[in-house]
């Protein structure tokens, strides 16, 4: 029987570079989506899976998301004396969240690049699989999408990779597995990645899409990719590439998750991210639906060149 999965990694070292000057001063893992900042969906889908442990890893200039999830006595007393009840539970219950979590925090060290978050976080996993997600994505699904992937694990043993769909013209801004069989009920045993590739040479129509069930094997992958790092110092330390080099002779498998995933790592996609949560409010969003059919309709009419 495969042991329960108890444990995260959310890495949430990175620059937001694509989302500046707005992340100048803003973790981009802040920026809200709703009433909540990005980083608290991912925590938020951690707990409701039964995760008991989650680790977020962490650079300069992060303090932000530590602040947000740490208890405010103070604030909560001033509500509570102002009448702002539900205010004040709201907060509390962000604390509570990250209690149930037992959320703790690392700075990253080590070379740029995804692997080395997960690499500085290993050293509690043991010889337990472990759960990593962004902290910039977020997935609206009946049942959460690390749900999904413990599930899979489950029944595999072996590390796991959340996949979705892909229009194929989108290929390469994505890692594409390659599959090897389709087992049904959306799992696919997968020999590879390949990273960002044209249409045309796509191994197959799906997406990984950031969330992983990563093993021992693969932790001792990027331990091997970081000893190499230090001896040449060229290029950076992927999660990607140790998949790689593990499925080259084990087994890797790929679930294609249900629900529907918004990244909001990118100025467009965060602006959908936000404009789909607002519409799905049941406040919000007849309001939002008003105002873009006023919108519409206050925009000028085209008019026909008489000349064609």
């Amino acid at each position: 029987m495969s042991p329960t999965i108890r444990r995260a990694v959310i890495p949430a070292a990175g620059l937001g570079s694509r989302l500046l000057p707005l992340t100048k001063a803003t973790p981009k893992e802040m920026l809200p989506v709703g009433d909540k900042p990005v980083i608290e969906h991912t925590v938020r889908e951690l707990v409701d899976s039964g995760i008991t442990d989650i680790t977020i890893v962490v650079s300069g200039g992060k303090s932000l998301i530590q602040d947000h999830f740490r208890p405010n006595p103070g604030l909560v007393a001033q509500l509570r004396e102002d009448g702002k009840t539900a205010y004040a539970d709201a907060v509390e219950e962000v604390a509570e969240l990250a209690r149930r979590g037992h959320i703790t925090y690392l700075d990253q060290h080590g070379p740029y690049g995804n692997g080395t978050p997960v690499l500085n976080a290993a050293r509690s996993f043991g010889d337990e699989p472990v759960l990593v997600l962004w902290p910039d994505d977020v997935f609206v699904a009946e049942i959460p999408r690390a749900q999904q992937l413990i599930r899979a694990y489950e029944q595999t043993g072996c590390p796991v990779l959340a996949l979705m769909p892909m229009n194929p013209t989108d290929s390469q801004r994505y890692g594409v597995p390659i599959v090897k069989e389709d087992l049904g009920d959306g799992q696919l045993r997968i020999t590879g990645l390949v990273e960002k590739p044209k249409p045309a040479d796509a191994p197959s129509p799906y997406a990984a899409i950031g969330g992983y069930v990563i093993t021992p094997g693969i932790v001792d992958e990027l331990r091997e990719q970081t000893r190499r790092w230090y001896e040449h110092r060229e290029g950076e330390i992927y999660l990607t590439d140790a998949i790689n080099a593990y499925a080259r002779d084990r087994a890797v498998y790929g679930q294609v998750i249900q629900g529907r995933w918004y990244d909001t790592g990118n100025p467009a996609d965060y602006l959908v991210a936000q404009m789909a949560h607002a519409l799905a409010h049941p406040e919000y969003g007849p309001i939002l639906r008003d105002l873009v059919s006023e919108l519409d309709a206050a925009r000028p009419t085209p008019v026909a060149d008489p000349s064609v």
